[in-house]
């Protein structure tokens, strides 16, 4: 059996269509991260309050656009 290592080396020598393909079909063999009976609404309530408590602790667009194109790096 392929160790992960030997698996992640031959999907990124995929041509990047391929690799799409095979990240999609990846993801969509794991459970929804949010998966409960209210399909994530508690947690977008709690983090709507969580902002209500503490508005200085949200990001800008900018400050969002910036962290990403970092981790992009």
């Amino acid at each position: 059996m392929a160790t992960i290592n030997e698996v992640k080396k031959l999907a990124l020598d995929l041509p990047e269509t391929d690799r799409a393909v095979l990240a999609a079909h990846l993801l969509g063999s794991l459970p929804p991260v949010l998966h409960d009976e209210d399909e994530g609404i508690a947690e977008a309530l709690r983090r709507d309050q969580e902002l209500d408590a503490k508005p200085g602790s949200a990001l800008t667009l900018e400050q969002l656009d910036r962290r990403i194109k970092r981790r992009r790096r």
